[in-house]
């Protein structure tokens, strides 16, 4: 009691003096005390409070509102509704709230409230923390710092329903203010009595991202409801968590069991929702996936190109090809070609691309492609541009105009000097552009990148260096030695002009045994060790590994990065021995693995041979 009353004097020393107010009325005399909160505790109003109440609830305009200031019944919780009242009517008919505020009747009403503040219930007073604002008043002013500061005193008694709708009416204002922390503490501390599904989707939604340490509970509390959501309820869940970049595995897989038992179709709204949020999310689960693209797919005519296009993006960065779906966005971009932005068109384009998707109507579908792009280049950014261009070129649909644009000089330009990591990977991309122009372009004349910008890729060799090896490369490690010979034979970790990596290179003559592959000229390194040139009948084996990410999450598919790469180093004179991970991982024996090798080796020479022989025939 002395620490309450020690608080009580502290706030009336510290806040200005309020207007003065008229001697309180036997009714203020009979309004319940402040620690009588519950339903059960309020003592019964009289006939003149009762009808009192009454008017205020059935006021349709403000001036009978402000009318009730005059009543001889008028208490400070009767005062509180007013306000309330007043605040809601104010928002509905879009009043001129400064003449409210100005009008003496409006300052009783305040003034009642304040004089008796800790008389008002619970509800009257959040509600009245909720309508000062509304109606103009500062934030900083007496009123609403005495009613914060009176609902600050009751928070510990609040009932967690009205917490709840506390912390979801001060998250709208900011994180500014004394109440708002507090508030987030209680929930904190009170998680395990949270019920429903709706309160805990709502406060993850809106008050999750200003307490990690509450986050976390609520994400608990979902896995233990996730059975309970419904999908909107299970979209919102989703949506919070792809916006506060919280990949809580456990609660994803969850959800998405229980998404998949939900027999109904799912609306529009939680598709795309569901699709946008598991790519931020970088969460790829199959049967999700695939009941998303199955579904969307008879939307997408009511859809926007905006849309159309997000869904594209969020489908490539998953790494998830549906091909009826990806069929009937590249028709919809044909039939909606003069509704996309370019913004948009080339969102498509370079979502096909990473997904290494031809359109069945791939003539029709790049030349409306080509006709759009034509002279609106110059209106792209210099990432976009080379997403764009470095697209064309995964495709096989690059024309030398678009080589020229970013082959140029005054393109590297923009480019050099900037370390941010977009800017790195539009430069590997230019590398990429580059090999295309040099080894799929034969009709094209320059210009090209300098030699000496080819081999400035140091950055990209110390970023190697720094990266943790996986599994699958650890293993071709160990067991390139026993496959193609001793280190004098090999060459590990080759970084080659064309901004593609080789896990290893070796030689071998006409007989396929390898020869010291340093003695021989490279024209595929920024810096030849060797000066011989290779012996009649000697080839180059590129080793070449491919990771999962490297394959469509639907299958064995390699995507449109792994696929021009494939290209290229073929073009460049390589056999290819190449290893997916499927493969390679399952064989545990050093041996196996080793085997393994010699046999991708021999296939590549086999082939090698055997396409020999039929262009032989064939003269």
């Amino acid at each position: 009691m002395a620490a309450h009353l020690v608080r009580r004097c502290c706030r009336r020393l510290l806040l200005p003096p309020a207007p003065p107010v008229p001697p309180p009325g036997p009714a203020l005399r009979t309004c319940p005390p402040r620690w009588a909160e519950g339903p059960q505790a309020r003592p019964r109003e009289d006939g003149a409070e009762q009808q009192l109440r009454e008017l205020i609830q059935g006021a349709s305009n403000p001036q009978e509102l402000l009318q009730v200031s005059r009543g001889p019944a008028l208490s400070s919780n009767l005062a509180a509704l007013a306000i309330s009242r007043l605040a809601r009517l104010a928002c509905e008919q879009r009043l001129d709230t400064e003449s409210i505020r100005g009008d003496p009747r409006f300052q009783r009403l305040l003034s009642t409230v304040d004089a008796q503040i800790s008389q008002v219930w619970n509800a009257p007073l959040l509600q009245l923390l909720r309508s000062l604002p509304a109606l103009g008043l500062a934030r900083g002013g007496r009123p609403a710092r005495s009613v914060e500061q009176e609902v600050l005193w009751r928070l510990r008694r609040l009932p967690l329903r009205q917490l709840v709708h506390l912390a979801e009416h001060l998250a709208g204002q900011g994180p500014d203010g004394l109440l708002l922390p507090e508030v987030l503490r209680k929930l904190e501390l009170r998680w395990t009595e949270l019920e429903g599904t709706r309160t805990v989707v709502t406060l993850m939604a809106k008050v999750g991202h200003l307490s990690p340490t509450l986050m976390e509970r609520l994400e608990d509390k979902a896995l233990e409801l996730a059975e309970q959501f419904d999908p909107d309820e299970l979209r919102r869940v989703v949506l919070a968590l792809a916006l506060q970049q919280r990949r809580c595995v456990p609660l994803l897989r969850a959800l998405s069991y229980h998404l998949l038992q939900k027999p109904a179709e799912l609306p529009l709204p939680v598709l795309t929702d569901l699709l946008f949020a598991y790519s931020k999310l970088s969460f790829q689960q199959p049967q999700v996936l695939h009941r998303l693209s199955l579904e969307l797919q008879p939307h997408l005519g009511t859809l926007s190109p905006a849309q159309v296009s997000r869904c594209a993006r969020s489908f490539a960065s998953l790494r998830w090809l549906s091909r009826p779906l990806a069929e009937a966005i590249a028709q919809y971009s044909l039939d909606n070609a003069q509704k996309l932005s370019i913004t948009q068109l080339c969102g498509i384009l370079v979502s096909f691309a990473r997904l290494n998707f031809q359109p069945s109507s791939s003539e029709e579908f790049f030349s409306m492609v080509h006709e759009q792009l034509q002279g609106q280049e110059q209106q792209l950014d210099t990432h976009l541009l080379t997403d764009v261009v470095w697209s064309l070129c995964v495709l096989q649909q690059a024309r030398p105009p678009h080589l020229r644009q970013v082959l140029s000089p005054e393109f590297q330009a923009r480019l050099r000097g900037d370390t941010s990591p977009r800017a790195q990977s539009s430069w590997l991309k230019l590398l990429h552009i580059n090999a295309t122009a040099r080894l799929e372009a034969p009709g094209y004349q320059g210009p090209f990148l300098p030699p000496e910008v080819l081999g400035g890729d140091g950055d990209r060799d110390k970023d190697k260096e720094r990266e943790k090896a996986t599994p699958l490369q650890r293993g071709l490690r160990e067991a390139l030695p026993g496959a193609l010979g001793g280190p004098d034979l090999i060459r590990h970790n080759v970084s080659t002009v064309y901004g593609w990596d080789i896990d290893a290179e070796a030689v071998l003559d006409s007989d396929n045994k390898p020869l010291p592959v340093r003695d021989f000229t490279a024209p595929h390194l920024p810096c030849s060790e060797g000066t011989k040139p290779l012996p009649p009948g000697a080839r180059r084996v590129a080793v070449l590994r491919w990771e999962f990410p490297q394959f469509s999450s639907r299958g064995r598919e390699l995507l449109g990065r792994g696929s021009m790469a494939r290209r290229h180093l073929r073009a460049a004179g390589f056999l290819l021995a190449e290893v997916p991970h499927y493969e390679f991982l399952e064989l545990k024996l050093e041996r196996q693995r080793v085997a393994y090798l010699k046999d991708k080796v021999a296939k590549a020479l086999a082939s090698d041979t055997a396409g020999d022989m039929a262009t032989d025939t064939a003269t």
